[in-house]
Formats: C-alpha cells, sequence, structure tokens
C-alpha cells in the first residue's frame, strides 16, 4: 500500500481491525461493539499452506490429522535439533537406513538444504505400530513459520508447509516503570515490540535513561499463526513522550527510502546512535576523577560503561572506517572507528571482534563489530564505551547528534496531511 493512501486507509481500519490498549480509547470501544475483531490479511505462501484442521494436538481425538498423517495409526516420538547434529543423524536413530536417506537428500535438495537445520528446532518421527516399527513419515518444524514433512514409504518427498500468517492492526500504549521491555511485557504486549519502538527512536532517546512516567502510543500490525503471535510486522506510527517532551515517529517515503520523522519533517535518524548496545545498564560514568576498581587509584574515566551478559553485540553508532582492532594492555581488546573528520569512538573490553571487522574496513551504522567481554583491566563483562571530538573525550550521553536529512520542501505539503491523520489517531488512544 502507497504511503499516501495509507492514513485514509487506517481510519477506515480503525474501525474493524482488532484493538490492543491499556486502556481502550472511546473509538476503539465502539470499534470493538460495532464489529467483531475479525479483519485479517492473510500473508501465506503459494506453495501448500497448514491446514487449521492439520495442526491441532495429537491427543484430541481418533481422527486427527497432522499435515494430512492420521495420528492415531502412528506412536509418535519428538525431539530436539542438538547443537552441532545433523538432519541425517536424527532419521538413522528412528531406524531410516542410510541409503534411503541419502537418496531422499539427493531428490529432493532443492525443496529441503540440511546444512540449514537450526539448533533446538523441534521433530517428530511416526513410527508404524506393528511389529516392523518403521518410521512412515518425519516432521521438522524448522520454525514457526515453516514446516517439512518427510515421506519415507514408497515415494521419498520432502514437502514444505508454510504457515497461514494473519495480520492485525494493534493500537497500544503503555507507562514507564522500570524499562521499556518490562512495560511491554506487564502490558502483555509483544516483546518484539520494544525492539521495534527502540530501532526507530534509537537516535533520539536514551532508553537507558528513560524515566519512571515517560510514556508512550503505537499503531502496529502483529502477526499471528493461529491464536499466537509471531512478532510485529509493521510501525505506522509512534508518539513517545520522555523527559517532558513529545517525540512523534510519522513514516514516510522519500527518495525511496522509508523512514520516520518528527511532525515538523525532521528525521528521527542521526548520525549516531545513543548507545552502542541494546538491554544492559550504565556502570560507570564518564568522569574526571573516578576510582579505578582494580588499581584503587583515581583518575579519569573518560567513557561510559555499559554491564552486560559476555557475547552480547556491540555496533557502530555510526558510519565510519575502521582503523584499529587490538589488545591494548589495560583496555583489552578494542575497536577504534574514525567516522568523519570531527568525530571518532572507541569500543573498549570485547571478547572478540565482528564478523570481517579490521582495520580498514567500513562499517555502516548499527552494524557489529565486536561482542561483550572483559579483557584487559575489569572486573567483569561490560563495554567500555568512548566517543571523542577532534581527538579530544567527550562525554558520550551529552553529545547532540546531527539529524540527517528532513523531509524535502517540495513534499512538505504531502507530508503534513500524512502526520495529521497519525496524530488524529494516536490521540484516541489512551494510557
Amino acid at each position: 500500500m502507497r504511503i499516501t493512501t495509507l492514513v485514509p486507509a487506517l481510519l477506515a481500519a480503525s474501525l474493524i481491525f482488532t484493538v490492543s490498549c491499556t486502556q481502550p480509547s472511546a473509538a476503539e470501544k465502539a470499534a470493538v461493539t460495532s464489529k467483531p475483531a475479525t479483519a485479517e490479511a492473510s500473508d501465506s505462501a503459494a506453495a501448500a499452506v497448514i491446514d487449521s484442521t492439520a495442526t491441532r494436538p495429537a491427543n484430541r481425538g481418533s481422527s486427527e490429522l497432522i499435515f494430512g498423517i492420521p495420528v492415531d495409526s502412528y506412536n509418535i516420538v519428538t525431539g530436539k535439533v542438538k547443537r552441532n547434529q545433523f538432519i541425517s543423524t536424527i532419521l538413522a536413530s528412528q531406524g531410516i537406513s542410510w541409503n534411503t536417506i541419502e537418496e531422499l537428500l539427493r531428490v529432493n535438495r532443492e525443496t529441503f538444504d540440511p546444512r540449514r537445520v537450526r539448533t533446538g528446532s523441534t521433530w517428530s518421527a511416526f513410527i508404524t505400530k506393528d511389529t516392523l516399527s518403521r518410521a512412515d513419515y518425519f516432521i521438522y518444524n524448522h520454525d514457526p513459520r515453516v514446516s517439512y514433512v518427510f515421506s519415507l514409504t514408497d515415494t521419498l518427498a520432502i514437502y514444505r508447509y508454510d504457515a497461514k500468517i494473519t495480520h492485525k492492526l494493534r493500537y497500544s500504549s503503555g507507562t514507564i516503570t522500570t524499562s521499556l521491555w518490562e512495560t511491554a511485557m506487564e502490558n502483555g504486549l509483544n516483546p518484539n515490540l520494544s525492539a521495534e519502538l527502540s530501532e526507530i527512536y534509537a537516535w533520539t532517546i536514551d532508553f537507558f535513561g528513560l524515566q519512571k512516567g515517560d510514556r508512550f502510543k503505537v499503531i502496529y500490525e502483529e502477526e499471528f499463526i493461529g491464536e499466537e503471535s509471531a512478532g510485529i510486522r509493521r510501525i505506522h506510527a509512534a508518539l513517545f513522550e520522555h523527559s517532558g517532551n513529545a517525540i512523534y515517529a510519522i513514516p514516510f517515503f522519500q527518495d525511496s527510502t522509508y523512514s520516520f520523522y518528527d511532525t515538523t519533517g525532521a528525521s528521527l535518524r542521526k548520525a549516531f546512535l545513543k548507545a552502542p548496545l541494546r538491554y544492559s545498564r550504565i556502570s560507570s560514568r564518564f568522569s574526571g576523577a573516578r576510582r579505578h576498581p582494580i588499581l584503587k587509584i583515581v583518575r579519569p574515566h573518560h567513557g561510559v560503561d555499559y554491564a552486560a551478559p559476555i557475547g552480547t553485540p556491540v555496533v557502530a553508532i555510526g558510519d565510519g572506517r575502521v582503523t584499529s582492532t587490538k589488545y591494548e594492555g589495560g583496555s583489552g581488546r578494542m575497536v577504534r572507528i574514525t567516522h568523519n573528520s570531527v568525530y571518532s569512538t572507541a569500543y573498549l573490553h570485547l571478547s572478540r571482534y565482528g564478523p570481517g571487522i579490521a582495520p580498514g574496513v567500513y562499517v555502516k551504522q548499527g552494524q557489529v563489530i565486536g561482542y561483550v567481554g572483559s579483557s584487559g583491566l575489569s572486573t567483569g563483562p561490560h563495554l567500555d564505551f568512548r566517543f571523542y571530538r577532534n581527538g579530544s573525550a567527550v562525554d558520550p550521553l551529552r553529545v547532540e547528534a546531527p539529524p540527517v536529512n528532513p523531509v524535502a520542501p517540495e513534499s512538505m505539503e504531502e507530508f503534513k496531511k500524512i502526520a495529521e491523520g497519525y496524530t488524529d489517531l494516536l490521540s484516541t488512544i489512551s494510557y
């Protein structure tokens, strides 16, 4: 759907789609009472689709089918793919000969790639109840969206089944108590919503500095498989009130790029991210005189320490070129990035570097450049993040990053109409 027609469509949809708010507004109450929340959009693949009657639990009755397989005719063995385990090994453990496995995978290599089997994915083997006790079928559930059925009878075949995905438009809100993620959980919202919001507002809100009482409203599409949420498809618009400032996120296509802007047309995307990693806490701030926890002496701390588990991805806060990747004494394993003639950053105490990260490599904003560790002089896993302006260290939490291009003057009239439609919709949501 083109952005120019999106707002009118949303206005109409607000009367028929499912509404999910902390407290329903008058408009939402009208939507619920005027028509059942059944408006859904199918997004399944053209290939075979899981039938709703074929995915019920196997113990509901003798007529139950799973992907067309009569459950009561078999003993079902289930399990999960273990680390470094091959699908061929699992099949062999169910009594399937290696010759059969080799032929099955060879003939169906266009449908199924055994190299992409995921650790933790579930599988089921359908074993005959006769004295032969052989496996007639095998189901590999790659993820909630995709499953593969292996036919091991007269015809060796593998069939892919794509789950039927439905989309529901949601209107939600929340008030911060401790963190955005916990607020989403407290309000019964999909936890992925907090990640999506943090992506949109990453350049304008420091999510490590949220205050109790900060709040948000958001209009978004959520994906479902049956009654189970399968994730957030798209955020249509949002309002985040942080430290007394109301920051709208209005979507708009410009130069073939979909991005978010405030109501003045200024981009929410800045030259630098507010933080180089997600969901951690600040354990030590920028200081001119801090007692070193290991050396026990007072000296400047020209960075911000983010406490996080070992292995947490660390990303570049802006586009730039890697100038150094090496072990630097007490700073441990470090990555240095020069962003332009004015700004540069450093990431200390890493456990390892990101894929392909080496001196001279150009990185994009948000690209993983390393992982949290405890190398060098460190009392525990954390990232020491440092920000430099013209070679001098500055407090990363006080840097005001310049914005990217705003809405072009020739597009402002169209943008204002879209922004007005979204702000009107957001105003119907109660906190």
